[in-house]
């Protein structure tokens, strides 16, 4: 069972979102918020799997409570969400630890598919927002010297469908190989690549002109 905690000021999203993954048969809702103000507390608590994080929030934001969370609970997968796909809060969160980006407009199905790929090591993200990933860094100057990772083409080919923002399950159809040769392949890139998540792998492969 996936436990879930959700923030968010929105009380009828907060209930929606709630009944939803009560509904759903491998999750269970802990708790929801309407800010961050006692987030450190509330997650020792409850001790999620995973955490829907609401970016614009009153007294303590999402961003704030995403930093709490990666100073007190590092273990803790966490989902943002937002309206806008916004250039700016978007790489906030990636560079804040964050391990996945949807926007609220998302529908309910894929928010619980990114759940579930986030818990197997994936970055789900709207596509849109993937995009806004990629043009955060379209047009920063390559190092002077780009490190070597020894990644085989196979890994090259996966770690390019991260950062366009396709779940495991997603990788695997597109590849014509198994969810579990994925995460075996994965695996082997957070390891060469120096990171433990498919969010800081995505960030180093764009900064380092991987892929």
């Amino acid at each position: 069972m996936i436990k879930v905690m959700v923030y968010d000021d929105n009380r009828a999203r907060q209930e929606g979102l709630e009944l939803y993954l009560n509904e759903t048969k491998d999750m269970r809702c802990v708790g929801t918020y309407e800010n961050c103000s006692r987030v450190v507390e509330q997650i020792e608590e409850l001790k999620p799997d995973v955490v829907l994080m609401d970016i614009d929030m009153p007294e303590v934001n999402g961003i704030e409570g995403l930093k709490l969370i990666r100073q007190h609970a590092p273990g803790v997968m966490i989902i943002m969400q937002t309206v806008f796909d916004e250039e700016e809060k978007i790489f906030d969160a990636i560079r804040n630890g964050a391990n996945g980006y949807f926007l609220k407009k998302t529908a309910p199905e894929k928010l619980i598919e990114g759940i579930r790929d986030v818990m197997e090591g994936g970055a789900p993200m709207t596509a849109s927002v993937a995009k806004k990933v990629l043009e955060v860094f379209k047009y920063q100057s390559p190092s002077a010297e780009v490190p070597k990772f020894d990644l085989t083409p196979r890994e090259i080919e996966i770690l390019g469908y991260l950062v366009k923002g396709l779940s495991y399950k997603m990788i695997a159809d597109t590849c014509g190989i198994t969810w579990h040769t994925v995460n075996f392949h994965c695996k082997k890139i957070y390891e060469k690549l120096h990171v433990h998540s498919a969010t800081e792998a995505v960030v180093k492969a764009i900064e380092g002109k991987i892929v």
